[in-house]
């Protein structure tokens, strides 16, 4: 059984963070330079992460599939960045925006890392500033604030609709100096196939070049892992095609625990799915809540009329009926489960019947449509590119859909999992959101994690490693981890099946979202925990694979993470079973109040599932982390 010591610092909840950070040990300068570090990913997480730990003195190797880090997801978030700064003087604080977390999240994320998270939160904007980030600002000069879902203030800062890309622009010119200086040394069209273990301690990962297929070994002192979510389990989603889970399953196979997997984001403002020909899902930013009102009609039978022509008097505007207090900005999972309602009575807008409407008119009326197109311009042009309609004139159509995990695999406070020297950051942990991520804190997490802790906390770790004492990446541990890479490439090139690896990935997708998706029942998920295996069984008897290894072949690369994927979606399904209550992204259909709100059930599951990999034909161990709430009293999310 994993040990799962979260090692949070004692004393008061706003200390703990300063007093670890003059606890934990140090590594002198002249030692950084004799360690080297592995990060995977260079998306906001990853490429701050390289930057800032090479800035430190450390040797630095970043490992990105794409052709440039600036590729990296993180570049398609659109609304904004959290930070506790209080310009608009509205009462915020780091209380607030640390208690708003944990609330959003629904009181499943652990007390400390959260706090720390909202700590840091005000360190973050000033760093991107000075890096240039062209953030908005109001006449005066002053940075400019707007709100998003599940706060009453207005903290998230923004680039228009663009954010991520500014930010991570920011964060990519920081990681293109350390390149330059020698301190990053980057690798490109490079994917991580394999993590070694050498004594217990991850020591290095075996990566394979998507361009030459040429595929390498490479040893280090402390491995980071960067690579973002898993959401596209789900095949359609707001995430790039790209997007895997592959880092972190490898990972998970050499005993890294996997925590809380079936914490999945629904967005409830993306483009609604218009068939199966779709290769992802676009979102419209929840930025848009600020000014767009949400309706459905009242009848069913106008559902199919223009908007225009249903009148104020037979319009539904949901959202603000049922949650007076917060309005069209209540949290994501509450937003998706109301659209999922009103579409369920037959009230859904739009050929399908899985829409509504996010309208602009009253904005429009008040700001003129100069003014909307000043905050919302790029976004609106989107719309517009996809559906061929202008938000100006009629109100957009919206529909929930798959955008964010807040599972991950488990890390203590210090990031660090419960494999020593295997870091994980950003998206691609468990550790800030709970069951659901607020809008806006994404962004933040990512900057977090890269910029402000992981360069105090793995120190900690290396100081306990001798300077100069990582293995050979000819040692015998990364050998075997090579075979084992060229023989999973040989299996698949090997198959001479008939179905495209997309096929299965399609059927797969389709599986997790009507038996793991915004709605979860006992029944449903013991269906797909038996209709994976079966899918999964015949992946590998019937998926076709064309080309070979030696080349670029996109086939190869998609039919290992599907592989992957189908594995992985195995164990999502069986958290949602065993996790029997609802909170926040997971709603189990048995748990809801008369009003449709998730039923929590704290005296049984307040903790982190961290599930453990037995083996092949072994079901996983189900390790759990208490948590202990000392300074937030857990009670029913209200939102009315």
């Amino acid at each position: 059984m994993a040990k799962l010591d979260s090692k949070v610092p004692s004393g008061p909840l706003a200390e703990k963070w300063r007093k670890h950070k003059t606890d934990i040990k140090l590594v002198n300068p002249a030692n950084k330079r004799k360690y080297e570090v592995i990060v995977v990913g260079a998306g906001l997480a990853g490429s701050s992460a390289a930057a800032t730990l090479a800035e430190l003195g450390y040797k630095v190797k970043n490992f990105v599939f794409h052709d440039s880090p600036r590729r990296a997801h993180s570049i398609a978030a659109q609304g904004g960045i959290n930070a506790a700064k209080n310009y608009q003087n509205d009462g915020d604080s780091v209380y607030r925006l640390f208690y708003d977390t944990i609330k959003g999240g629904d009181y499943r994320s652990r007390e400390a890392n959260v706090h720390r998270l909202a700590e840091v939160s005000v360190n973050i904007i000033d760093q991107c500033v000075a890096q240039g980030v062209p953030f908005a600002r109001e006449y005066g000069g002053l940075l400019a604030n707007r709100s998003f879902g599940g706060a009453q203030v207005s903290r998230t800062f923004y680039a228009r609709g663009q954010t991520g890309q500014q930010l991570l622009l920011g964060a990519y010119s920081a990681l293109s100096r350390m390149v330059g200086a020698g301190g990053v040394e980057l690798h490109t069209f490079s994917e991580m196939l394999d993590l070694v273990i050498v004594d217990g301690q991850a020591k290095g990962i075996v990566v394979r070049n998507l361009i030459t297929g040429e595929i390498t070994r490479h040893a280090a002192d402390a491995v980071v892992l960067a690579t973002g979510g898993y959401g596209n389990v789900f095949n359609l989603s707001t995430y790039a095609r790209g997007s895997n889970v592959t880092a972190i399953w490898r990972a998970y196979k050499h005993g890294a625990c996997m925590a809380n997997p079936c914490y999945t984001q629904i967005h409830p403002t993306c483009i609604p799915v218009t068939g199966d020909y779709q290769s992802k899902l676009t979102l419209m930013s929840e930025s848009l809540r600020n000014d767009g009102r949400i309706w459905v009609p009242k009848r069913k039978e106008d559902r199919l009329k223009p908007p225009a022509a249903i009148s104020e008097a037979e319009r539904d505007y949901y959202l603000e009926r049922l949650y007076p207090a917060f309005g069209n900005l209540c949290p994501r999972d509450v937003a998706s489960r109301a659209a999922k309602r009103v579409c369920d009575e037959g009230r859904g807008v739009g050929e399908t019947g899985l829409g509504v409407y996010l309208d602009f008119a009253d904005a429009i009326g008040r700001l003129g449509e100069a003014g909307v197109r000043e905050r919302y311009g790029n976004l609106f042009d989107i719309y517009h590119e996809i559906t061929a309609e202008s938000a100006y004139q009629a109100p957009m159509r919206i529909y929930p859909a798959v955008h964010y995990t807040m599972g991950g695999l488990w890390v203590d406070y210090n990031l660090m999992s419960n494999v020593p020297g295997l870091f994980v950051l950003g998206e691609a942990n468990f550790s800030d959101h709970g069951a659901n991520r607020l809008g806006a804190s994404a962004l933040m997490q990512g900057l977090a994690d890269g910029y402000f802790v992981i360069p105090y906390t793995i120190g900690d770790y290396l100081a306990g490693q001798k300077p100069g004492s990582r293995p050979s990446a000819d040692a015998p541990e990364f050998q075997a981890a090579e075979a084992g890479v060229r023989r999973a490439t040989e299996r698949l090139l090997a198959n001479k099946g008939r179905e495209p690896v997309s096929h299965f990935h399609k059927r797969l997708g389709k599986i997790m979202w009507e038996h793991c998706g915004m709605a979860r029942t006992r029944e449903g998920l013991q269906e797909a925990l038996k209709l994976i295996p079966a899918l999964r069984e015949e992946f590998w008897a019937n998926v076709k694979v064309p080309g070979s290894a030696e080349t670029l072949n996109q086939s190869l690369e998609q039919a290992g993470r599907v592989g992957d994927f189908l594995e992985f979606g195995e164990l999502l399904c069986l958290d949602a079973l065993k996790r029997e209550e609802s909170c926040g992204g997971h709603f189990r259909e048995e748990y809801q109040y008369p009003d449709g709100e998730c039923r929590r059930d704290d005296v049984n599951y307040a903790h982190v599932a961290a599930w453990e990999y037995q083996g092949a034909d072994k079901a996983p161990l189900r390790n759990i982390e208490p948590l202990d709430y000392e300074f937030v009293k857990m009670s029913v999310r209200n939102y009315k």
